[in-house]
């Protein structure tokens, strides 16, 4: 529907011809779009007409509803009913006679400011209308004649007048066919089109939105369960390697005191990666590489090795925890305390006060405590440097650091191989037995791996095995590209790493939010093989 509304009177209350129709009626009645018109007056309780409703089709059967108002006090007289016009209006027309002076000025000061005030800057279409023919044609612009400037509106102040309004400007000379219908005519059936057009966008607009809100919606996949890792999921690499001293899984050492009463399992990878005295011990170091006379001499009178066959890194050897390496504690005080310590270094060396604890309570001795505790700073000392207390900051620092990234894809004390591509690839059983359940079933059940040591890898690349491994040792992930972290997520999946296949989420998920348009664009990723991985 269309509705439009007429403010103002054609006649001036001079002219003989005040029988004419108004404009609004004169245009319904004649235009040819126009068709079932029907008119309704509206009175005041005084009895005066307030306005006259027309109803009727345009452009086939499009309602049509026009409200003239011929009087302007309707805005005084009746507040409510003038703004409810206004705000329902979807075009205006204002209307004067140019020989009414006074009433165009009561218009201009006293009702246009209430219209745009109503309006409120909405982009309602308005059409200001000036109607008649001047009575001594155009005024006369000599300042010292002002008496047709006293009785006729000129065209500049028409003007200036529709501007004000944000309107379009006409002037009917006369209400005939070709003012009417044409030219009035021709302007409102516009602004009709206009309306018409808008209205359709608007209502299209909301359909589809409706249609949106009510449409089958896809699937609300569910997030990973861990997906906290966006605030900082906790890492267990501290708490796996002290399992895996609970467990003993793939011990390749043993401890016992010199009547044999007890023994204690343990690994020597583990051990090293903490302490240089341990890599003297086992020979992965020399005393010439140590160079530190108080750590030799504290291995010396600590330990001593049992005498037996070395163990080399074939395909065909036996794993050493068939067969661990046998270490005598000369010290049956520090023998005493070895479970608290070794608790100690397998839970990343940094927890010196409950150590100090733990050997207060079990020695009840200061004296025994102290002697222990040197000892055990002597094993965690750096080469060539004084060991303080204040050893175990930088001890935490170290284990933050990831110690045993010094043993990742090296032989030494390597007991397996992976074969991956052709290539091979050392590791050690008692990491990644520690990091990983699906490895620590695999070489610890009824299983070849279990046996051997050359153990195949399929469905993996070298480079990704390699990072996936990195990951076990260091508890780190730094994936190069989208394309390697979805790789690193597919063998993080398949050997059920879920700390890992976070991370690598988090990693493709920020990259591809942060990547430009362009650059993923030049990229060779591809949104199908995306969106597989991803389900």
């Amino acid at each position: 529907s269309v509705n439009i509304v007429a403010f103002g009177s054609e006649r001036d209350g001079v002219s003989e011809d005040n029988q004419q129709p108004s404009l609004m009626c004169g245009y319904l009645s004649r235009s040819a779009l126009i068709s079932k018109i029907n008119s309704n007056l509206c009175t005041s309780h005084a009895g005066n007409i307030v306005f006259t409703e027309y109803q009727a089709c345009v452009f086939g059967n499009i309602k049509l509803v026009v409200h003239d108002c011929p009087a302007w006090d309707i805005f005084d007289s009746d507040w409510y009913t003038s703004h409810s016009l206004l705000g329902g209006a979807d075009i205006i027309v204002i209307k004067y006679p140019v020989n009414d002076k006074a009433s165009f000025q009561e218009l201009k000061e006293i009702y246009i400011p209430m219209i745009k005030k109503t309006l409120n800057h909405s982009s309602v279409p308005a059409i200001v209308s000036a109607i008649g023919a001047r009575k001594s044609g155009l005024p006369c612009t000599c300042p010292l004649c002002t008496s047709d400037r006293r009785t006729c509106v000129s065209t500049s102040e028409g003007v200036q007048l529709a501007k004000e309004l944000g309107a379009t400007y006409l002037e009917l000379h006369t209400l005939n066919d070709f003012y009417i219908q044409k030219y009035f005519g021709g302007v409102l059936e516009y602004f009709m089109i206009q309306t018409l057009n808008h209205k359709t966008s608007e209502k299209m607009k909301k359909k589809k939105k409706m249609q949106k809100h009510n449409e089958v919606q896809p699937p609300q996949l569910e997030q990973p369960e861990k997906m906290p890792i966006l605030k900082g999921e906790s890492s267990r690499y501290s708490a796996d390697l002290h399992n895996l001293l609970c467990c003993c899984q793939c011990a390749d050492v043993v401890f016992y005191p010199e009547d044999l009463s007890t023994t204690i399992k343990a690994h020597k990878v583990i051990l090293c990666s903490i302490s240089p005295l341990f890599m003297l011990l086992f020979e992965v170091k020399s005393a010439a590489d140590i160079c530190d006379a108080s750590i030799v001499q504290t291995a010396q009178s600590l330990f001593a090795v049992e005498a037996g066959i070395t163990f080399s890194l074939t395909p065909n050897a036996v794993p050493p925890c068939a067969s661990p390496a046998r270490v005598m504690v000369k010290d049956s005080i520090f023998c005493s305390c070895l479970p608290d310590i070794l608790h100690f270094i397998y839970s990343g060396a940094f927890q010196w006060e409950q150590l100090e604890e733990n050997i207060k309570r079990k020695l009840m001795d200061p004296e025994k405590t102290e002697y222990v505790l040197e000892k055990v700073k002597c094993i965690l000392k750096t080469p060539g440097k004084v060991n303080t207390v204040d050893d175990r900051r930088s001890r935490q620092m170290k284990r933050l650091h990831s110690p045993l990234r010094q043993f990742f894809n090296t032989p030494v004390l390597a007991d397996v191989i992976f074969k991956v591509q052709g290539e091979t690839i050392p590791a050690h059983r008692p990491v990644l037995v520690a990091r990983c359940e699906v490895m620590a079933a695999m070489f610890n059940g009824n299983y070849l791996e279990s046996k051997n040591i050359l153990v195949p890898v399929y469905g993996v690349s070298k480079d990704t095995f390699l990072s996936f491994l990195e990951y076990l040792y260091t508890d780190t992930s730094y994936p190069a590209s989208i394309l390697q972290a979805m790789s690193l997520l597919i063998c993080a999946e398949m050997y059920q790493v879920i700390r890992l296949q976070h991370l690598c989420e988090l990693y493709i998920i920020t990259q591809l939010q942060s990547m430009p348009t362009r650059e993923l664009a030049s990229t060779s990723l591809n949104i199908v093989d995306l969106l597989k991985k991803a389900k």
